[in-house]
């Protein structure tokens, strides 16, 4: 039975562990943009102590592995059943979600925005998010994943090789909406409603919060996983 140690990165344990996620969150290790380094390097440059976060870790997998949880191996997977996965999945997730939370976003800046200046910086931040999203997946849906699916039929090192350019730009357009979101994040103490806050700033904010984490595992599967199939 597979015990993590603090020389396994994040990205890894996610791809066998996706509920690492939650205590990587929690924790503010990055597991999808820059989640390659060992947990020790992590460790070391965030000043933590390892002891109590492996022991959770390692305590939840086995409690996560009793209850007959079956890993998924990506590895696999084929490149366009995972392509498939991520459009199905998180992109039609963030095509419905990123309109109606941004109705949410806007109407809380209105109301309490005089109150609470924070929310004029949440505002610009989500639109240019929401933004950049919706041309990253255009973008990704037309010229990068027939690509894919392409190679996984007819395979060359041409193909290859224009898949990997594309590959590149769009890992450049992955950080920038982890930057947004870890801004939007810190500005909000972590997506956390002021005490007086109206039901409308809690749903914004419950929102947001699902939002952050369904991106960051979009991205992961993509970077870490998608991506590196075809480095």
């Amino acid at each position: 039975m597979t015990t993590f140690t603090i020389n396994d990165t994040p990205a890894d344990i996610v791809k066998v562990f996706p509920k690492s996620s939650d205590l990587f969150k929690k924790n503010r290790i990055d597991f999808c943009c820059g989640g390659d380094k060992p947990l020790v390097e992590v460790f070391s440059e965030k000043n933590i102590s390892d002891d109590l976060i492996m022991s959770e870790l390692n305590e939840s997998y086995q409690d996560w592995k009793n209850k007959g949880n079956v890993e998924t191996n990506w590895d696999k997977i084929s490149n366009t059943e995972l392509v498939d996965h991520v459009v199905h999945t998180h992109h039609a997730y963030l095509n419905e979600e990123l309109p109606a939370l941004g109705q949410f976003v806007t109407k809380i800046y209105r109301v309490h925005g005089g109150s609470h200046p924070h929310l004029v910086n949440l505002h610009k931040l989500y639109n240019t998010f929401k933004m950049e999203l919706e041309s990253h997946m255009v973008k990704e849906e037309l010229d990068l994943f027939p690509l894919i699916k392409e190679y996984d039929i007819n395979p060359s090192p041409e193909l290859l090789e224009k898949i990997q350019a594309v590959n590149s730009a769009m890992e450049d357009e992955h950080d920038s909406a982890g930057d947004l979101l870890k801004q939007m994040h810190d500005i909000t103490d972590g997506f956390e409603p002021p005490a007086d806050a109206c039901n409308s700033y809690r749903i914004t904010y419950a929102r947001l919060t699902e939002l952050e984490s369904d991106t960051f595992q979009h991205i992961h599967l993509e970077n870490n996983i998608l991506f590196k199939k075809l480095a």
